[in-house]
Protein backbone atom coordinates (compact mmCIF):
# COMPACT_ATOMS: atom_id res chain seq x y z
CA UNK A 1 0.00 0.00 0.00
CA UNK A 2 1.29 3.45 -0.94
CA UNK A 3 1.42 6.09 1.78
CA UNK A 4 -1.12 8.89 1.38
CA UNK A 5 0.67 12.20 1.12
CA UNK A 6 -0.41 15.83 1.13
CA UNK A 7 0.87 18.23 -1.52
CA UNK A 8 0.47 21.93 -0.77
CA UNK A 9 1.68 24.87 -2.83
CA UNK A 10 1.47 28.24 -1.15
CA UNK A 11 2.60 31.80 -1.73
CA UNK A 12 3.54 34.40 0.85
CA UNK A 13 5.17 37.76 0.98
CA UNK A 14 8.36 38.42 2.92
CA UNK A 15 7.99 41.09 5.60
CA UNK A 16 11.59 42.18 4.94
CA UNK A 17 14.10 41.57 2.16
CA UNK A 18 16.12 38.36 2.34
CA UNK A 19 19.77 38.67 1.45
CA UNK A 20 21.88 35.63 0.63
CA UNK A 21 22.87 34.99 4.26
CA UNK A 22 19.24 35.20 5.42
CA UNK A 23 18.17 32.72 2.74
CA UNK A 24 20.97 30.33 3.69
CA UNK A 25 19.86 30.48 7.33
CA UNK A 26 16.22 29.87 6.36
CA UNK A 27 17.16 26.95 4.11
CA UNK A 28 19.44 25.35 6.72
CA UNK A 29 16.69 25.49 9.33
CA UNK A 30 14.01 24.29 6.88
CA UNK A 31 16.05 21.38 5.58
CA UNK A 32 16.79 20.10 9.07
CA UNK A 33 13.15 20.38 10.16
CA UNK A 34 11.82 18.89 6.93
CA UNK A 35 14.19 15.93 7.11
CA UNK A 36 13.05 15.29 10.68
CA UNK A 37 9.35 15.55 9.71
CA UNK A 38 9.46 13.62 6.42
CA UNK A 39 8.64 16.69 4.30
CA UNK A 40 10.10 17.35 0.88
CA UNK A 41 9.61 20.21 -1.54
CA UNK A 42 11.04 23.32 -3.08
CA UNK A 43 11.23 27.04 -2.46
CA UNK A 44 11.29 29.90 -4.94
CA UNK A 45 12.06 33.40 -3.68
CA UNK A 46 11.61 36.35 -5.98
CA UNK A 47 11.66 39.42 -3.80
CA UNK A 48 9.35 39.93 -2.01
CA UNK A 49 7.42 36.73 -2.82
CA UNK A 50 7.94 33.17 -1.68
CA UNK A 51 6.34 30.24 -3.43
CA UNK A 52 6.84 26.94 -1.75
CA UNK A 53 5.74 23.41 -2.48
CA UNK A 54 5.50 21.05 0.47
CA UNK A 55 4.78 17.34 0.33
CA UNK A 56 4.71 14.70 3.00
CA UNK A 57 2.52 13.17 5.70
CA UNK A 58 -0.68 15.20 6.05
CA UNK A 59 -0.30 16.12 9.73
CA UNK A 60 3.34 17.17 9.28
CA UNK A 61 2.64 19.32 6.20
CA UNK A 62 -0.35 21.02 7.83
CA UNK A 63 1.61 21.67 11.05
CA UNK A 64 4.41 23.25 9.00
CA UNK A 65 1.96 25.43 7.07
CA UNK A 66 0.49 26.59 10.38
CA UNK A 67 3.98 27.49 11.67
CA UNK A 68 4.71 29.39 8.46
CA UNK A 69 1.46 31.33 8.93
CA UNK A 70 2.67 32.42 12.39
CA UNK A 71 6.25 33.15 11.26
CA UNK A 72 6.89 36.91 11.40
CA UNK A 73 9.04 36.66 8.26
CA UNK A 74 5.89 35.86 6.20
CA UNK A 75 2.69 37.77 5.54
CA UNK A 76 -0.26 37.14 3.23
CA UNK A 77 0.14 33.32 3.25
CA UNK A 78 -2.18 31.90 0.56
CA UNK A 79 -2.68 28.22 -0.22
CA UNK A 80 -2.66 27.83 -3.99
CA UNK A 81 -3.07 24.06 -4.23
CA UNK A 82 -3.93 21.48 -1.58
CA UNK A 83 -4.33 17.87 -2.65
CA UNK A 84 -3.78 14.31 -1.62
CA UNK A 85 -1.23 12.41 -3.71
CA UNK A 86 0.26 8.94 -3.70
CA UNK A 87 3.75 9.88 -4.96
CA UNK A 88 6.21 12.61 -4.16
CA UNK A 89 7.39 14.84 -6.99
CA UNK A 90 10.37 16.18 -5.01
CA UNK A 91 11.42 13.12 -3.02
CA UNK A 92 15.15 13.96 -3.11
CA UNK A 93 14.75 17.57 -1.96
CA UNK A 94 14.39 18.29 1.78
CA UNK A 95 13.94 21.85 0.56
CA UNK A 96 15.16 22.48 -2.95
CA UNK A 97 16.09 26.07 -3.71
CA UNK A 98 17.39 27.97 -6.70
CA UNK A 99 17.85 31.73 -6.86
CA UNK A 100 15.75 33.54 -9.43
CA UNK A 101 16.82 36.31 -11.75
CA UNK A 102 14.69 38.47 -14.04
CA UNK A 103 14.10 36.82 -17.39
CA UNK A 104 14.96 33.26 -16.29
CA UNK A 105 11.37 31.97 -16.68
CA UNK A 106 10.67 31.71 -12.97
CA UNK A 107 8.58 34.87 -12.97
CA UNK A 108 6.16 33.50 -15.56
CA UNK A 109 5.76 30.24 -13.65
CA UNK A 110 5.35 32.02 -10.30
CA UNK A 111 2.79 34.45 -11.72
CA UNK A 112 0.84 31.61 -13.34
CA UNK A 113 0.48 29.59 -10.16
CA UNK A 114 -0.56 32.64 -8.15
CA UNK A 115 -3.16 33.59 -10.77
CA UNK A 116 -4.58 30.08 -11.29
CA UNK A 117 -8.34 30.22 -11.02
CA UNK A 118 -9.07 26.55 -10.42
CA UNK A 119 -7.42 23.39 -9.16
CA UNK A 120 -6.54 22.08 -12.64
CA UNK A 121 -4.80 25.35 -13.55
CA UNK A 122 -3.02 25.43 -10.19
CA UNK A 123 -1.79 21.84 -10.71
CA UNK A 124 -0.59 22.66 -14.24
CA UNK A 125 1.18 25.78 -12.98
CA UNK A 126 2.77 23.92 -10.04
CA UNK A 127 4.07 21.32 -12.49
CA UNK A 128 5.45 24.08 -14.75
CA UNK A 129 7.18 25.72 -11.79
CA UNK A 130 8.61 22.35 -10.78
CA UNK A 131 9.81 21.82 -14.35
CA UNK A 132 11.56 25.18 -14.38
CA UNK A 133 13.10 24.32 -11.03
CA UNK A 134 14.35 20.91 -12.14
CA UNK A 135 15.91 22.45 -15.25
CA UNK A 136 17.75 25.01 -13.12
CA UNK A 137 18.65 22.90 -10.10
CA UNK A 138 19.00 19.40 -11.41
CA UNK A 139 16.88 16.46 -10.28
CA UNK A 140 19.02 15.41 -7.31
CA UNK A 141 19.82 18.78 -5.78
CA UNK A 142 18.74 19.27 -2.16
Amino acid sequence: MTEQLTFIAYASRATASFDHASLVDLLTESRANNSRDGITGMLVYSEPDFIQILEGPDAAVRALLERIGRDPRHTDVRVLLDEQVTERKYATWSMGYEPTVPGDGSGDAATAIQAAGDEASARESADALGGWFRDKAGADRA
